[in-house]
């Protein structure tokens, strides 16, 4: 018997440390991998300054950043990994190589999810935060203690203020429970602010990525050649080129007038500005050309179809498995958000299509998340977060690490509320105290599938009619031609009169 338990022991004892290996090595690499797209947009006069203190101070705060921005991507990857990982048990059950591939793992990763987005969402971030932005105590000696012991003082004031809110929140909704648990703080009062961050960043989602799905086709278009229905590439681009010489020749003009020193007001200043805006979109537009005729044939014609095609089926598909689970939300109780202790990988199939739903559901969850990063991006709210190339301060870079994690860390609940996977939340994931209302998953459910079946439907109509305008060359027209002005009936009977 103590022979059998020794050697239980120790294979508890190389378990924890494989797990604890493969950790490591996981965040190690996401941790390199956020510093090296930080440093791409972070602005290099704030870290290399003739003043030290300054120096050292900015580069500990994008340490912090880094960390949470590396949290922030390993909790987006969290779904698509279990999902995998009980498919690849499925497959392989007995396989020797893949007995490191567990539940105990999976189970533990989510548990440092968790535990490290709390930490950098209500410490981390706005000590970094008050520590960029402190001067030390006035009297204080100056130096990087000073400003550390400034930054915990106000961390302290800031967390007080929190749990007093927090205090003040749960007696509203919960009297009775919340002066019996007055000082019951980790049990009681952290989860519930835990639970308030998860329901923000669920309602930014439902927010962000709505609009992000009807963007994503003219962010995807930008990066490839459009074709053009009815267009002569070469006489456009040819049209394109003697006007921008045209306005380059005006520029020129006007710079010898002023040169010779001949009057140079003779031309408006007004006018000289408007001229230079025009010859920098026409330049752009017969750049644009340029590479539209560089292009062949099967990239200028089928290229984007096929990626329009495939983002309309994504969608598509999204909202046909939101809407087949509010119908499951009607009649089964376990289509319910919940959370298990024991994720059991390699018993069953999370999707009833076997390994191809599978990789499905994981296609989903990432097109959800690059979808709703496109809409909190292009949202007019948060536009002056959007980072620049060597040009993001470091108070751009720690709000956009704090948005970003907010929406990551809400990702698996916000994919398990729509019905996205079947896989559980695991660990303190599926704690959270609205998963069990119905009428917040049913309410939520109905408003993603509404606002995003009118954010296609705009998108897609407004697209086509666009599209239409530009063939039959009705844009070139003396008035604004717009949606309002032309109905679609008339593009579509005019387009067939041309075409016969």
């Amino acid at each position: 018997m103590e022979a059998d338990d020794v050697s239980v022991r120790e294979q508890l004892f190389h378990n924890r440390v494989r797990e604890t290996i493969i950790c490591v090595l996981l965040f190690t690499c996401l941790y390199i991998l956020s510093y090296l797209i930080l440093t791409h947009f972070k602005k290099n006069a704030e870290f290399i300054t003739d003043d030290i203190e300054d120096a050292t101070v900015n580069k500990i705060a994008l340490w912090l950043c880094t960390f949470t921005l590396s949290v922030a991507v390993c909790a987006v990857l969290l779904l698509p990994i279990s999902i995998l990982s009980n498919e690849v048990l499925l497959t392989f059950p007995h396989s020797y190589y893949m007995q490191w591939l567990n539940g105990s793992l999976i189970h533990g990763l989510w548990n440092l999810v968790f535990l490290f987005s709390n930490l950098s969402l209500v410490f981390l971030m706005p000590f970094a935060y008050f520590f960029t932005e402190s001067e030390g105590f006035a009297g204080s000696k100056k130096g990087v203690m000073a400003r550390v012991y400034e930054a915990v003082v106000l961390l302290l004031l800031l967390a007080l203020l929190v749990l007093g809110i927090v205090w003040v929140a749960s007696a509203l909704l919960h009297h009775n429970m919340a002066r019996e648990s007055l000082y019951d703080l980790w049990e009681y009062y952290l989860p519930y602010l835990y639970s308030g961050i998860s329901l923000f960043g669920v309602l930014l989602l439902l927010l962000c990525t709505p609009f992000g799905l009807s963007r994503m086709f003219s962010v995807t278009g930008s990066f490839l050649v459009k074709p053009r229905l009815l267009e002569n590439v070469e006489e456009t681009l040819s049209c394109t080129s003697f006007e921008e010489a045209s306005l380059a020749r005006k520029l020129k003009g006007v710079g010898d007038v002023g040169g010779v020193g001949g009057p140079s007001c003779w031309v408006p200043l007004m006018n000289v500005e408007a001229m230079k805006c025009e010859h920098q979109t026409v330049q752009t537009r017969r750049i644009a050309l340029e590479m539209r005729r560089k292009a062949s044939p099967w990239q200028r014609n089928l290229g984007y179809p096929l990626a329009m095609l495939l983002l309309l089926a994504l969608t598509v598909v999204c909202v046909l498995m939101v809407c087949f689970n509010v119908l499951e939300l009607l009649l089964d109780e376990t289509a319910m958000p919940r959370g298990m202790e024991d994720p059991r990988l390699g018993t069953a199939s999370f999707s009833m299509f076997g390994s191809l739903g599978a990789a499905v559901q994981v296609v989903l969850i990432l097109y959800l998340m690059v979808s709703s990063v496109v809409g909190f991006y292009s949202s007019p709210l948060f536009t002056g977060l959007v980072p620049r190339a060597q040009d993001t301060n470091l108070t751009q870079i720690i709000g956009n690490c704090v948005c970003l994690l907010i929406l990551s860390s809400a990702l698996p609940v916000f994919s398990r509320t729509l019905g996205i996977t079947r896989f559980d939340l695991l660990g303190d994931f599926g704690r959270y105290n609205w998963l069990g209302n119905f009428y917040i998953v049913f309410l939520y459910n109905m408003l993603f599938a509404g606002l995003t079946s009118a954010s296609l439907i705009k998108t897609v109509t407004w697209a086509v009619q666009r599209e239409l305008i530009r063939a039959f060359g009705l844009h070139r027209l003396p008035l604004t031609v717009s949606r309002s002005t032309i109905p679609f009936r008339l593009l579509l009977a005019s387009g067939l009169s041309k075409i016969q």
